[in-house]
């Protein structure tokens, strides 16, 4: 249900863009000033969040900052929608847009919609990890991913995603997933138990720690 509702989300907030793209000649110039450079900073900062896998502790705040660099990579795609040749631009705006409803870009996008914020549980070391669970259309398509964050002491509301197992619910019951600390230095064992209709155990994964 989370993937749908985000796909609506997602189209109301494209129709806005292309209205605001219609309507951009009538926007205020300090308007226009401030929405171009604002849609440029959440890209910059939402894009060092994904290559350096740095981010806040707060998952909806994530999801915000997600949410806020979509809203403005629409806009300067649709902006630049407007240059001439306009036949030209425009289908190149729109194959750029498409990509925005894959999966993997909705995902991220559907944890705005979790009114519960999802918990830390600590592991040591300044490390812990969160259950976010995902599921889409079709059948075999839901379970979990536990993702693991180191948090540095000097700045607590900061964090680094360093380790991430996923878990589908087919595979095991992916809802009573957790981690410990590891056998070795620097890595965490990941525990999914086994369904009720398997036999008694659970499927253990090994996550190493850069």
């Amino acid at each position: 249900m989370d993937i749908q509702i985000t796909i609506a989300l997602l189209a109301l907030l494209t129709a806005a863009m292309v209205l605001l793209r219609i309507f951009w000649l009538r926007v205020p110039s300090p308007l226009r000033f401030l929405l171009i450079r604002a849609a440029l900073v959440a890209i910059v900062i939402h894009l060092l969040f994904v290559v350096t896998k740095w981010g806040t502790t707060s998952t909806h705040f994530n999801a915000i900052i997600n949410w806020l660099a979509i809203a403005g990579y629409e806009l300067l795609v649709l902006l630049f929608s407007r240059l001439s040749p306009k036949w030209l631009t425009s289908l190149s705006a729109a194959i750029l847009v498409i990509p925005l409803f894959s999966s993997s870009i909705l995902f991220p996008l559907a944890l705005v919609l979790h009114l519960d914020s999802i918990p830390r549980v600590p592991l040591g070391h300044h490390l812990y990890y969160k259950i976010v669970p995902w599921s889409a259309n079709g059948p075999n398509n839901s379970g979990v991913d536990l993702n693991i964050y180191y948090s540095p002491p000097f700045a607590p509301f900061l964090s680094r995603r360093v380790g991430t197992q996923p878990f589908n619910m087919d595979v095991c019951d992916a809802s009573r997933a957790f981690a410990l600390p590891g056998p070795e230095p620097k890595t965490i064992l990941v525990r999914c138990p086994h369904l009720s209709s398997q036999s008694a155990g659970s499927d253990d994964k090994i996550v190493r720690i850069p």
